[in-house]
């Protein structure tokens, strides 16, 4: 018999040991006494009965009927039922369930469900996060405790107070059904590493946790929901393993331990006895042995590892007597009421035992407020339990977790997507279309069709690489993860004749199916088949997010626990979410609001807003229509008139490549790099007069205007060998015209004042510079050294060429000169008299590909594993070399006002860059913070006199937003 003052010192331990989690040291003393007067209060005012049904969780299923649950309700008030564990149902009924019994019972109940991954893992319309077999393989596991911090949010939103979570099992038998991707590896220092972060992170929610499952279902290859499984391990071993991670989660301070029904000879030698029941395991090794002072809970007592040979009543009683608290899911409670009341009767059973277990779930319920229960706000339930914040953490998770195990002569990431023709296969039983959408933002890839007459000739695949993604269901981590013969026979014979890159989207056991290694060049693990997992395994194929996982299970012994290389990101775009780059959740939804008025005040009928941090874009929205006839949506893939951002996006990039190479210089002049201007008042003007716009030149000159006296002398309807300048449909200006531009710019005066004027002027010169000089047109040289190298698919001039009409964006309609809508031809007049390529417009692009060229720039000249100038150069251009004289430019870049108006939101930082356009284009990049911004529209629809947008400043307002949603979160 236990005496009384044992059963006082263990209460006083199991209080102090609840405090150290949960108590602030400063209050603990007033706390405790709060707690330990609550406590007695309620105990003193308990029957037996009430005492004896507090040890009892029930399951409640709230997608029954509501006369089932009525019945349940009555149950649990008739039986004085302790708590209960909610499994399958939606969270507003499980609330209003949890309200209505906390608010009818004498006592309040313990809430707990199996939340080991999240609500999802029993409800519907909550959120999973991801498996521990994924989370194992973080190596920081500060973001493993972040996702135990935000599960413990969702269940304390929902009136839960226990989550029977960490997992503690070391999973070392790969055929282990029930367990698998619920651990978090076959290495004790990994589940004991990740387990405690879990759990640290649940506490600080202020959620009760319980490690299971004691002691240890890591190893066995049976169900112990069908049958009881056997452990054959030697105490030794399984005190040198097995009960490590639990060993470590006790002095941690974890609430409860779950025990498994479980046999194991070595500790407890009667035959075929359960764990569960066992005092020996639970009074002696966890209890005393472990010094573990926290609630004890059983696993479900249903269950057929418990349940054979044990009669409903009596599984109860046994388990109780080995020394559990909580008694989980009994198959007949009343039964086990009964039969407790009687061994206590009878003295088989001692009233202080049971006062033990009693005071400590009291004491638990008191530590997660129940002293005070406060009903649980229904209203926004869904929708808080799955905002976009779970996304941005499940985002961050994999990108840490995913594991490259095998990259043979570093074929990742993939750099020189320009030369290479890759194809994708999909295999599994899931879909892979977000991968496969993902990749295809990165490079033109294809998929392979056809897989029976692949297996018969793999060698007629005629692809440069092969991306193999195997897809399983991402339903839950029991289901089938197996690759199906006829597919471990395609990826050996595809292997055998191809560069192959192989995407595992399920668990990793799933490779030891494969009949060889040897062949497949790349293996890449992702753990899980979500659809944020496809998009981050994209991003990783071609370098736009690094890769640090390692395995946290053996696949045979090629690839041993710990394998992983690390690789980091090749300077391409990766999309990510603002919550991971420092940003207040608020900016957003106040760009949204600011794009909206723009809509509403017809400053321009559309537009696409996309901005990045750190190499990941964190909004790319599309707002509005092409035109105010609202018949064709805004879309990410519709390309704009981009004006004078092709300055910065054609002509500077190929200035820095020939100052590098040695053909200019910053301080070359105009006569130097076209000797025929040697006798004119330009001659002398420098590359960075020009470019600093402080060389004296006009800002433009309406080139157009002369032609419209007399238009016959200078169009024809259709197009000819002296006519074969296309400026409109039917509108063909005469060839030898672009002679008499460059005749009138070199005529031109100069102004009287040497002071900043903004001019087009110069990319004029240096066009005809650059095309003299390369022997090449200015838009083949953009497209050879920069566009498609870099897989800017959507940065392109001549348009039409390129894309259907319906995906170009239209600009003004032209009433004066060429009478048309200009629609897929360039709006600037001098840049359509040219022939469409100007050194200062012409280009049309979206968002994302001019992010993407603004990113080159921040990385100081590297892209996609290449480098196209360097860091050395960006600088030199980037630099303002007249701000003394209050010019803000930097060569060819504009950069921050000096005073008080300017391009700017004028919170920007001075080493920060960019440029707009006239059409309503804006492109800005800011290497401090690593942020870039850009904003496409065509404010000139329907016509130029349309400035709403520059008069109210509405890109400018919009990057005060963005700064100011950084402030905030700083």
């Amino acid at each position: 018999m236990i005496s009384k003052n044992y059963l006082k010192v263990v209460f006083m331990m199991t209080f102090f040991s609840f405090n150290c989690v949960f108590s602030q040291s400063s209050l603990f003393s007033e706390d405790i006494n709060k707690q330990r007067k609550w406590v007695e209060s309620v105990y003193s005012n308990l029957s037996l009965d009430e005492k004896i049904g507090q040890l009892f969780m029930i399951d409640v299923f709230t997608n029954k009927s509501d006369s089932e649950l009525e019945s349940i309700k009555r149950f649990i008030k008739t039986n004085h039922i302790g708590g209960v564990i909610f499994s399958k149902g939606t969270p507003y009924r499980q609330a209003k369930f949890t309200n209505d019994i906390q608010t009818e019972n004498k006592v309040p109940l313990l809430v707990g469900m199996d939340a080991e991954w999240g609500l999802a893992m029993r409800l519907d319309s909550t959120y999973a996060f991801p498996w521990n077999m994924t989370l194992g393989a973080i190596q920081d596991t500060s973001i493993v405790k972040k996702v135990g911090y935000q599960i413990g949010k969702h269940n304390k939103r929902l009136g839960v107070h226990i989550n029977f979570a960490p997992v503690a099992d070391i999973n070392t038998n790969p055929e282990n059904p029930i367990i698998g991707n619920r651990s978090f590896g076959e290495s004790k220092d990994i589940v004991i590493s990740h387990s405690v972060a879990l759990m640290k992170g649940m506490h600080e929610a202020g959620i009760l946790t319980s490690a299971k499952h004691f002691p240890g279902h890591g190893d066995t290859q049976q169900d112990s929901h069908k049958t009881l499984p056997t452990i054959n391990f030697s105490a030794d071993r399984i005190r040198d393993v097995e009960l490590e991670p639990f060993k470590a989660l006790i002095k941690e301070g974890v609430s409860s331990v779950m025990v498994a029904h479980l046999n194991v000879p070595s500790l407890d030698n009667r035959p075929n006895y359960p764990s569960s029941l066992s005092p020996k395991i639970v009074s002696e090794i966890l209890i005393e042995e472990l010094n573990f002072k926290g609630l004890v809970i059983t696993d479900a007592l249903n269950m057929k590892g418990a349940s054979d040979n044990n009669s409903p009543g009596e599984v109860d009683l046994r388990a109780f007597m080995a020394g559990s608290d909580i008694l989980l899911i009994s198959e007949n409670v009343p039964k086990a009421i009964q039969i407790i009341k009687n061994a206590i009767s009878k003295g088989d059973l001692s009233k202080d035992r049971l006062e033990r277990s009693v005071k400590k779930i009291l004491y638990a319920k008191y530590k997660v407020g129940l002293n005070e229960f406060e009903p649980i706000e229904t209203s926004n339930l869904t929708a808080e339990l799955n905002s976009e914040e779970n996304d941005a953490l499940y985002q961050h998770a994999i990108e840490n977790a995913s594991t490259l195990i095998k990259n043979d002569l570093g074929i990742l990431p993939i750099n020189d997507i320009e030369y290479q023709k890759i194809g994708y296969l999909e295999l599994g039983d899931d879909s892979g279309d977000k991968f496969f959408k993902a990749m295809n933002t990165y490079a033109d890839v294809k998929k392979i069709e056809n897989k029976d007459s692949i297996l018969d000739d793999p060698g007629q695949l005629d692809f440069d690489h092969v991306i193999i993604g195997f897809h399983k269901s991402n339903a839950n981590p029991w289901t089938d993860y197996k690759f199906t013969p006829f597919e471990l026979n395609l990826i050996n014979s595809i292997s055998k004749e191809n560069k192959v890159t192989l995407v595992n989207f399920s668990r990793p056991y799933s490779l030891l199916d494969l009949q060889s290694f040897i062949n497949i060049d790349v293996i890449l693990q992702i753990y899980q088949n979500s659809d944020i997992a496809q998009f981050v395994a994209a991003q990783q194929i071609f370098g736009a997010s690094s890769i640090n996982g390692k395995l946290p299970v053996s696949i045979s012994s090629a690839f041993p626990v710990g394998t992983g290389y690390k690789l980091k990101s090749n300077g391409r775009l990766g999309v990510g979410y603002s919550q991971n780059l420092g940003f207040d959740s608020s900016f957003e939804a106040k760009i949204d609001s600011l794009a909206n008025y723009a809509l509403e005040e017809e400053m321009t009928p559309g537009m696409q807003i996309l901005i990045a941090r750190k190499g990941k874009i964190i909004y790319d929205k599309n707002f509005g229509f092409h035109t105010y006839d609202k018949k064709i949506n805004v879309e990410s893939s519709n390309v704009y008139d981009l004006a004078s951002l092709t300055k910065i996006l054609t002509t500077l990039p190929i200035l820095m490549t020939l100052q590098e190479s040695g053909k200019l210089s910053l301080d070359s002049k105009l006569h130097e790099l076209l000797p025929e201007l040697a006798s004119t008042n330009k001659a002398n003007i420098t590359v960075l007069d020009m470019l600093s716009h402080y060389a004296r030149l006009e800002p433009w000159i309406p080139f157009y205007k002369k032609t419209l006296e007399n238009k016959n002398d200078y169009y024809e309807t259709e197009q000819s060998k002296d006519f074969s300048i296309k400026v409109a449909n039917n509108m063909y200006l005469r060839t030898d015209y672009k002679d008499s531009i460059y005749a009138e710019i070199v005529e031109s005066d100069l102004r009287d004042t040497l002071e900043y004027k903004y001019s087009d002027l110069p990319y004029y010169f240096l066009k005809k510079f650059i095309e003299k000089e390369t022997n090449s047109s200015l838009n083949s040289l953009a497209e050879t050294f920069f566009y498609k190298p870099m897989g800017l698919q959507r940065l392109k001039f001549f348009p039409l060429q390129h894309f259907a009409k319906e995906e170009i964006v239209p600009t003004e309609f032209d009433t004066e000169w060429r009478n048309e809508l200009v629609h897929g031809t360039v709006h600037d007049q001098g840049a359509a008299m040219l022939g469409g390529v100007g050194g200062h417009a012409g280009l049309f692009g979206n968002a994302r590909d001019v992010a993407s060229f603004m990113q080159l720039y921040l990385n100081g000249g590297d892209f996609g594993g290449k480098t196209y100038f360097k860091p050395a150069t960006m600088t030199r251009f980037n630099t303002c070399y007249y701000c003394e004289q209050n010019v803000r430019r930097g060569v060819g870049f504009d950069k921050p006002q000096l005073e008080d108006i300017g391009p700017t939101c004028g919170c920007i930082s001075m080493s920060s860059f960019g440029h707009s356009g006239f059409t309503g284009t804006y492109a800005w990049a800011d290497p401090e913070e690593e942020i870039i911004y850009v904003f496409l529209s065509n404010r000139i629809h329907p016509d130029a006199s349309n400035a709403k947008l520059i008069k109210e400043d509405i890109r400018t307002k919009i990057q005060g937003f963005i700064y100011e949603s950084l402030q905030l979160k700083n």
